[in-house]
């Protein structure tokens, strides 16, 4: 199956504002792809691509005064599959662990582990350690936490998505990926698309999507606390610690958002790839 990704973002910049980019997709999907990205800014200014310290790609920028339109296409493919499920994976003994995941049972900026260890372990201690225990995490917040995009705001942290019990997706992921390191899971962030695939198609405007991942029997299992069931054609776009580390856009200067479209979309027979 080949799926037609994309987005167009339309900034009102009052004065040069710096900004770092993550719009790009993870280099581990870059062997999915059969027409390549082309990230695109008008007007036409150079973009400083690198790799950050988390493995995604990033792009350092100015962004001049006035309107400055960001926008991507690509066209990847997929295999058609839901993500895998192993519910037999162990849980690792945090002596156990591979240092390279010890970072991710951590707090963070929007992952406050130090308040929420006494309640995670109240609500999932009983329950079978590896990934019993992680769907425990999911479930639960799947059923306490409502969605909307009313509720959100930059600052929620993990802790008030758990006593306020509302927010968007990226607010699903932090409350989950926070018990699980409390719980000596290690969790990451990761974002990039999910379109409505093989699900009923969902009546709001097309975003970005947030996830989760945990390392379990010696690998990365992705796991979705928002819609809880595994999905078809989630392309990963950037992983981290929490929002911090995969933001879309991070400016140096006030930036006035205009126009944010976003899509994802089985590619039909009569489209050429080349």
């Amino acid at each position: 199956m080949l799926l037609q990704i994309g987005y167009e973002l339309l900034w009102d910049v009052p004065s040069p504002a710096p900004a770092i980019v993550k719009l790009y997709l993870h280099p581990s999907q870059l062997p999915r792809l059969k027409q390549p990205e082309c990230v695109t800014v008008e007007p036409e200014i150079p973009i400083e691509e690198f790799i950050d310290e988390f493995g995604n790609r990033a792009g350092r920028l100015i962004l001049p005064t006035g309107r400055v339109r960001l926008w991507n296409h690509a066209i990847v493919e997929d295999n058609n599959r839901p993500e895998p499920v192993n519910p037999n994976a162990r849980q690792h003994a945090v002596e156990d662990l591979p240092l390279r995941t010890v970072p991710y049972l951590l707090s963070s900026r929007y992952c406050e582990v130090d308040l929420l260890s006494e309640i995670a372990w109240q609500l999932f201690g009983q329950t079978p350690p590896g990934w019993a225990r992680v769907q425990a995490v999911c479930d639960w917040v799947h059923e306490n936490v409502r969605f909307g995009y009313e509720y959100a705001r930059p600052t929620k942290t993990a802790y008030d998505v758990y006593t306020e019990r509302t927010g968007v997706c990226r607010d699903f992921m932090h409350l989950a990926v926070t018990f699980c390191r409390c719980l000596h899971i290690p969790a990451r962030c990761a974002a990039g698309y999910l379109g409505d695939i093989g699900v009923p198609p969902c009546p709001l405007p097309m975003d970005f999507s947030a996830w989760f991942e945990v390392y379990l029997d010696d690998r990365w299992y992705a796991f979705d606390a928002r819609h809880n069931i595994p999905r078809v054609g989630r392309i990963l776009m950037a992983r981290g610690r929490d929002a911090v580390d995969i933001a879309f856009a991070t400016s140096f200067g006030l930036l006035n958002l205009v126009k944010f479209t976003v899509w994802i979309d089985k590619v039909i027979e009569d489209i050429a790839i080349g």
